[in-house]
């Protein structure tokens, strides 16, 4: 799925919100076969299930088996790494997943397995074009993207403004290629503790998918602002 990408330069050019990204080669994917089934098999027969208390999972039906999509978790934790792929990634859907992280997460030891897991890095505050044509790359690829819309961790139980990003990214590969049929699945997750410890309780509620064709009224940075918006409150109901 994912090949890291060299870090952008913070000078790239800038482009109006109107002026569609443009694509590189196809991407390949470079999840590990021997890694992920590992990583699944240990995070939802091993880590899941005995670090956890009781895991509650509602929803799952409205997960796509196929077609682009991107998953818009809360951020509540960094077991959400561990929490989404369980709930939504192979063992469910038949799919791996496609991680956007903060450039931190890809560093390191701790980088080596995220870079071979389906993650690949963003600076979270100023996101470049280049990130931008990688997503759209991994939606034209009918893949799945996870994308936590509030950009950092927030574990007052609260859904925090969300990022633009999310939105424009969906707006855009939808815009460039018609029909793509771009989905964004809302997922609320929610711990017992502020800080999950062994025994804690999560619950997971995975909402009815946003189809960002039907968001074609005005330019690309109106329709992604309703998207954002409509999605920001799909977020409050679930939680």
């Amino acid at each position: 799925m994912m090949t890291q990408m060299e870090p952008q330069s913070l000078n790239t050019p800038k482009t109006s919100p109107d002026e569609e990204v443009a694509l590189s080669a196809p991407i390949s994917s470079r999840v590990s076969p021997w890694l992920a089934p590992l990583a699944y098999f240990f995070g939802c027969r091993v880590i899941l299930p005995l670090y956890f208390g009781k895991v509650a999972i509602s929803g799952q039906e409205n997960l796509p088996t196929t077609g682009p999509v991107i998953l818009a978790p809360t951020h509540r934790s960094r077991w959400d790494a561990v929490v989404v792929p369980g709930v939504s990634g192979r063992p469910v859907t038949g799919r791996d997943l496609t991680f956007m992280v903060s450039e931190n997460e890809a560093s390191g030891l701790q980088g080596w397995f995220v870079c071979r897991l389906g993650g690949f890095p963003v600076n979270t505050d100023r996101p470049s074009i280049r990130t931008l044509r990688y997503g759209v790359e991994v939606l034209l690829q009918q893949e799945m993207l996870v994308i936590f819309p509030e950009g950092n961790i927030f574990r007052d139980g609260s859904v925090h403004p969300l990022k633009p990003g999310l939105a424009r990214l969906a707006v855009s590969a939808e815009t460039t290629h018609p029909g793509l049929g771009v989905q964004v699945v809302p997922m609320g997750i929610k711990y017992s503790q502020e800080y999950p410890q062994s025994g804690s309780d999560v619950s997971i509620c995975i909402g009815a998918p946003l189809k960002v064709a039907t968001y074609n009224q005005g330019s690309v940075k109106q329709r992604a602002k309703q998207l954002t918006t409509d999605l920001e409150n799909a977020l409050k109901a679930l939680i």
